[in-house]
């Protein structure tokens, strides 16, 4: 009994104190201006937002609402198309199409006309920088597919600092550039001509001594050991920027 008399007198010294301090900054509120916040129970409590939960595989904010509701039919369309075409992830997927098939034979016959590289045996103690293709398609402003693209990729990010590469850095353009000499050909009557360089990526000379593995799909021609010494910059490669 003696107990449960002190926990309620601690208690209401404990309510008495807080009746005190909450006197005290009402009326310091008052004399100073300030504003005073409220008591409230949970004062310095953190919301409970923090707790997992579990989350189901579907979207929140699935696209399908986006694309009912607020998309022309033009950009439906072109929605639906980008769904027509399975882009393969491997050469494996893309041997078999003729689509596919066609344009890796015309990466290939640029990278040989191009001379991009020579075969070789391996010398000893040195490595190789593998390579993959990679495939894309680009579609018209109407969702009809434009053409297919096939490119061949070397992993860059195998390469080591200080022995396959060194420099990478390439001075670019910028619109201010262009936009003075835009201004120079007005002024003085210049005709302007816009064109694409392909596979622009090529025409970088390689100073490192770089050896590739075959190309996936291609390497019927290269005998046992043989690889190829590039000679010419590669999509991916750590220095293709300098080109």
């Amino acid at each position: 009994m003696l107990i449960q008399l002190l926990n309620r007198l601690i208690q209401l010294l404990n309510r008495l104190i807080q009746l005190f301090v909450e006197h005290v900054e009402s009326v310091a509120a008052e004399t100073t201006g300030r504003y005073s916040l409220p008591p409230r129970a949970n004062r310095g409590v953190p919301p409970k937002r923090y707790s997992p939960k579990r989350e189901t595989r579907n979207s929140r904010y699935p696209v399908a609402n986006m694309v009912n509701g607020n998309l022309s039919n033009s950009a439906k369309a072109f929605v639906a198309s980008l769904y027509t075409e399975q882009i393969p992830n491997s050469v494996k997927e893309a041997q078999g199409k003729k689509n596919w098939e066609e344009e890796m034979e015309v990466e290939m016959r640029a990278l040989m006309k191009n001379n991009t590289w020579e075969k070789c045996i391996l010398p000893k103690g040195k490595k190789t920088v593998g390579c993959r293709w990679v495939y894309s398609i680009k579609y018209k402003p109407d969702g009809s597919i434009g053409r297919y693209k096939a490119r061949l990729v070397a992993k860059g990010y195998t390469q080591t600092y200080g022995i396959d590469y060194s420099e990478t850095f390439s001075p670019v353009a910028k619109m201010d550039t262009i936009r003075v000499l835009f201004s120079v050909a007005a002024n003085k009557d210049w005709p302007l001509h816009q064109f694409d360089v392909t596979n622009a990526f090529l025409h970088g000379d390689l100073t490192e001594e770089v050896y590739m593995e075959a190309p996936p799909g291609f390497s019927g021609g290269f005998k046992d050991g043989e690889v190829c010494r590039l000679k010419k910059s590669l999509y991916g490669l750590k220095q293709s920027p300098r080109a």
